[in-house]
């Protein structure tokens, strides 16, 4: 059983590309034949996937972070290919949210498990134009930041990140967007919008905490205007989900959300998808995963 092993060689600050020989060996304990699909860009990456996917490849596993799994999505989304993840990322939303363990020999053992005995799971997906993601699409106060931080060239690593909190801070004031959520309207001064298939984005926070990629459904999260005060206050609760506990959040379910306003730019499995206005579309049963042990309501493939 061919399997193609696509490998982030950025992910992790090189963390990824440490443990491809880890991934191949146990792949071939396993009985399988895994073909390395080495890339330096996004672009790269999704390119070599859809050509292992269209040469027959019984799955595409991906060694990286929340980058490499969003490259792989877009090959196998919608083919009934298989997708297997080892988080080796700086963030691994995708693969927190459905349970694929943490250690690598694990996660590895665990997809290959699942290869060899027939069995998969089929979960949502979400589409904005043609692009496929799996996590969260976020536009607003933390999608701004991740442009800025993308944007920096120092300091490096975590810093940069907080630098660019610290520059969009002093930028804060709320953007008016309109919601179409399966036809119903609303436009409302929002700090940030996150459009969730699954819970968690940004490496931890679980921004949907309802969200459940296997329900036909997206959790809409709106965050209302927020002080600077109360917008750092806020987020430590992301990282357990009691922020939709406070009156200035509201959530909504839709399986279609189109978004509009003035001058915001969405982003999705931390990847840029597009500035508004954007249709967001939950697309059922779309994304076939392996080694996956936690996907809720998820139905068996």
């Amino acid at each position: 059983m061919d399997v193609a092993v696509l490998v982030s060689a950025a992910a992790g600050r090189g963390r990824a590309r440490a443990l491809g020989d880890t991934v191949l060996r146990e792949l071939r304990s396993a009985g399988l034949t895994p073909t390395v699909l080495a890339a330096t860009t996004g672009a790269e990456a999704e390119t070599r996937a859809r050509a292992a996917v269209a040469g027959g490849a019984a799955a595409v596993v991906a060694v990286g972070g929340d980058g490499t799994a969003h490259a792989a999505l877009q090959a196998v989304t919608g083919t009934g290919t298989p997708l297997g993840l080892v988080a080796a990322g700086t963030g691994n939303d995708l693969a927190l949210a459905l349970g694929v363990p943490a250690e690598p020999t694990a996660a590895v053992r665990a997809l290959a498990g699942d290869l060899r005995a027939g069995e998969a799971r089929s979960l949502d997906a979400g589409r904005v134009g043609d692009r496929w993601w799996a996590t969260v699409l976020c536009c607003g106060f933390d999608s701004a930041v991740t442009d800025r931080a993308n944007r920096l060239r120092w300091p490096r690593g975590r810093r940069r990140y907080d630098l660019a909190v610290l520059l969009e801070l002093a930028r804060l004031r709320p953007n008016e967007i309109t919601l179409v959520m399966d036809g119903e309207v609303r436009t409302v001064p929002a700090t940030m919008v996150a459009v969730g298939n699954t819970a968690w984005y940004g490496g931890g926070l679980e921004i949907c905490p309802g969200a459940d990629p296997a329900d036909g459904l997206f959790d809409v999260t709106v965050v209302g205007p927020l002080t600077r005060l109360e917008l750092i206050q806020a987020r430590p609760r992301l990282a357990d989900g009691t922020h939709v506990e406070s009156p200035s959040v509201s959530v909504f379910r839709a399986a279609r959300v189109e978004l509009s306003g003035p001058g915001v730019t969405t982003w999705a499995d931390g990847e840029p998808v597009a500035p508004l206005p954007v249709v967001a579309e939950c697309v059922p049963g779309a994304l076939t995963v392996v080694g996956a042990r936690r996907a809720d309501g998820a139905s068996r493939a």
